[in-house]
């Protein structure tokens, strides 16, 4: 007589979401990110970010 082995449990499966994705606030919908300058910057600091911005053709 052959005894076979139990079958393991089978993992559970993630649940669909049918939410309306473009209910969802995404990365892009915010500012942040989008250029801000910390508060209580200097003119130096005002400098090399016009500096390190400034487009090529701009010398």
């Amino acid at each position: 007589m052959s005894i076979t082995p139990e079958p393991e449990p089978a993992a559970p499966r993630p649940a669909l979401v049918f939410d309306d994705p473009l209910d969802q606030q995404s990365s892009d919908d915010t500012d942040r990110g989008w250029g801000e300058r910390p508060e209580g910057g200097d003119s130096a600091a005002d400098l090399k970010r016009f500096l390190d911005e400034k487009p090529p053709h701009h010398l």
